[in-house]
């Protein structure tokens, strides 16, 4: 990097800042937990897990760097830059947020706590990251490119998602649509489809290939993802033979549209951003030019 990088780091709020939020005080907070059964001090020792591990991040970065520090609810409203070093520190559906708003900045995923951490996004510990953002800096780092889908439905509408597109109804109930997929077509009345790349096949898309005995071999960095028709049901006027498959480097998954109000196309599990697919919408789903690029 020829400039001084920033390093920007990602967190969002903890369950136990929004209890507090919500309940005012934490005796308020802790009563609320004790009448569903939970204890306050579980979510006291998570907050204090990422509060550390927030603290050490900003002791890794040189003290003549620039630095910025953003949460998930901002990511809308923050402005990346090229020379950008993006440390989330949190759990991996963190990364997955913060993805599309990136064009090639080095991502450092950090748990605060890597005994419970899935370890698929933020794999490194807080104490690694003086080292990480070095080697990064000189460019003496393995970076993995990361695929990621796109949803275009609309005019100039278009969504990108690292783990998962969802594209049906925003209840879940009953989504109705032509699918073409591998010049094949069919009607279906299904819950809706997820098209998953590489990374998502270890979430969302991991409990529906365990359920329905269909699964892919996608590497995270391979320019494919796969596709599901969750519990697609067979009339006489719809079918299930395109349960699921495959989408090509240069293929595309459409979709059209017979939903009467209510379908929605959202990415990474954010319902409230999406694009309306109402009746007679197209939605083309394929894989992205755009890539994450995480520091592995």
């Amino acid at each position: 990097m020829a400039l001084t990088p920033r390093v920007v780091l990602v967190s969002r709020e903890t369950e136990y800042a929004a209890l507090l939020s919500r309940h005012g005080t934490r005796g308020q907070a802790a009563f609320f937990l004790s009448t569903r059964g939970q204890k306050i001090e579980d979510l006291e020792a998570r907050d204090a897990l990422q509060t550390r591990a927030i603290a050490a991040a900003k002791d890794a970065i040189p003290s003549d760097w620039p630095f910025a520090h953003v949460t998930r609810d901002d990511l809308n409203r923050f402005l990346f830059g090229p020379e950008d070093i993006v440390v989330p520190i949190g759990q991996d559906g963190l990364v997955a947020n913060l993805a599309k708003y990136l064009n090639g900045q080095p991502v450092i995923g950090v748990s605060p706590d890597l005994a419970s951490s899935e370890g698929v996004l933020t794999r490194h510990g807080v104490d690694q990251l003086p080292a990480l953002i070095k080697r990064t800096v000189n460019s003496d780092i393995d970076l993995q490119p990361r695929a990621m889908v796109e949803a275009r439905a609309g005019e100039g509408q278009s969504l990108l998602a690292l783990n998962e597109v969802f594209i049906g109804h925003r209840s879940h109930q009953s989504a109705r649509y032509v699918v073409r997929a591998n010049g094949a077509e069919e009607f279906q009345s299904s819950s809706g489809m997820i098209v998953a790349t590489g990374t998502g096949l270890t979430g969302w898309a991991k409990s529906i290939m365990a359920a329905t005995h269909r699964s892919f071999d996608i590497a995270p960095d391979d320019s494919r993802a796969a596709f599901f028709a969750r519990e697609p049901w067979p009339s006489r006027t719809s079918g299930c033979d395109i349960a699921a498959g495959e989408i090509a480097q240069d293929g595309r998954l459409i979709l059209l549209s017979r939903i009467n109000e209510g379908g929605v196309v959202f990415a990474d599990g954010i319902e409230q951003d999406f694009l309306p697919f109402d009746w007679g919408a197209e939605a083309q789903i394929r894989v992205s030019n755009k890539r994450l690029s995480l520091v592995v």
